[in-house]
């Protein structure tokens, strides 16, 4: 359970609410031609022209460029667009209406590692609901590469902080990666690393 005296939930998009299916990423961007994509893709920290556009270093179009130069042949914004997606699956239901219920008791922000191409997807596929749509289930929404900065840095954890209005003691943040709680916790923050597609509404004193 969450502690008493906890006002702000920081939440993480990326196996905490959209479920992810690697394998099939990687083995989408291998029929593409890219063969060392699994070098390049961790589940928690993206490495190469990954993390470049996860860092917002470079544009949804300068990263389709180097997969083709990756590939070494024509391929389509769409094809490389697809293959890229293809690592998200989607919400489950429960997590957006967890999500509605969280804003009645908690200011709700999102702090995501996330791109551009990602995070277009998601707002047309994956967060439209009953009506609602992203801007619905979170007070402010923080995107890596939009900030150029990734977890698990202190930096970008500070930033939110000053910009929110926010004290790290009244400050829970649920991330599936240890070594992003590692540094939440070392700024004072109070942490839960999920399971792979946990329901992890038990942190918290009401139903659904």
């Amino acid at each position: 359970m969450i502690a008493k005296g906890i006002k702000n939930l920081l939440i993480d998009f990326g196996g905490v609410l959209i479920d992810l299916d690697r394998p099939r990423c990687i083995e989408n961007f291998r029929k593409l031609g890219i063969q060392n994509v699994d070098e390049l893709l961790n589940v928690y920290h993206q490495q190469g022209i990954f993390m470049q556009q996860e860092k917002g270093l470079v544009s949804a179009a300068e990263f389709r460029d180097n997969i083709r130069e990756m590939a070494g042949k024509s391929l389509t914004d769409q094809q490389i667009d697809r293959a890229w997606n293809s690592f998200l699956v989607g919400i489950p239901t429960s997590k957006l209406d967890l999500l509605l219920k969280l804003r009645e008791k908690y200011v709700v922000y999102l702090l995501s590692n996330t791109n551009e191409i990602h995070w277009k997807w998601s707002c047309k596929h994956a967060f439209p609901y009953r009506g609602f749509r992203v801007e619905d289930y979170f007070e402010k929404i923080y995107l890596s590469y939009e900030m150029k900065m990734v977890k698990p840095d202190a930096e970008i954890f500070e930033t939110v902080l000053a910009d929110a209005g926010i004290e790290p003691g009244e400050t829970f943040f649920i991330d599936d990666s240890v070594a992003n709680c590692q540094t939440a916790k070392s700024l004072g923050i109070a942490t839960y690393t999920p399971q792979p597609g946990e329901d992890w509404s038990h942190l918290f004193h009401f139903k659904r």
